[in-house]
């Protein structure tokens, strides 16, 4: 399976970085199968960091392997257990199993302002699941061990326009 990386550099050795923000999946090194949604994050870190070029990093990666060997949780769609996930990680207060990988939806910002309805109390957990569910959805992989990267093999990267 082939999976990408958007970021403002290439990313030849991925590595898990220390982050002070609340991600969808907590601290990890974060992958999407869609390479479109990897051209929409290398925008939002080129805009965030303000330096660097939009490039996508590719890679190979062997599924049964990784599975074999990884613990791992796989989130099919935004039900109320991947909304319950993700906010517990957005809100930095996840203290439950750690895994080595990650797989779900991933919550962008329009969908995270859907998400902000519900932690504010304007919405309910029924009514949030609804609004997320009539989205379009891509996935993410979200390496968060040593071991889940080392099945990450680097194809190249390019620059995008």
């Amino acid at each position: 399976m082939e999976l990408y990386h958007g970021s403002n550099i290439s990313v030849p050795n991925p590595a898990l970085l220390g982050s002070l923000r609340g991600l969808d999946f907590g601290r990890g090194f974060y992958t999407t199968s869609n390479y479109e949604q990897a051209m929409r994050f290398t925008e939002s870190v080129v805009r965030r960091k303000k330096t660097g070029e939009r490039t996508i990093s590719m890679y190979e990666v062997d599924e049964n392997a990784m599975f074999a060997e990884c613990s791992f949780v796989r989130f099919a769609q935004a039900d109320e257990n991947w909304l319950d996930f993700v906010l517990k990680n957005r809100t930095l207060s996840y203290n439950e199993t750690l895994y080595d990988l990650i797989i779900g939806p991933v919550a962008n910002d329009t969908i995270f302002n859907v998400i902000d309805l519900y932690i504010d109390g304007i919405l309910d957990k029924e009514e949030t699941i609804k609004r997320l569910k009539v989205r379009q959805l891509f996935d993410q992989w979200t390496f968060c061990s040593p071991k889940a990267i080392s099945f990450l093999k680097f194809i190249n990267s390019k620059v995008v326009v």
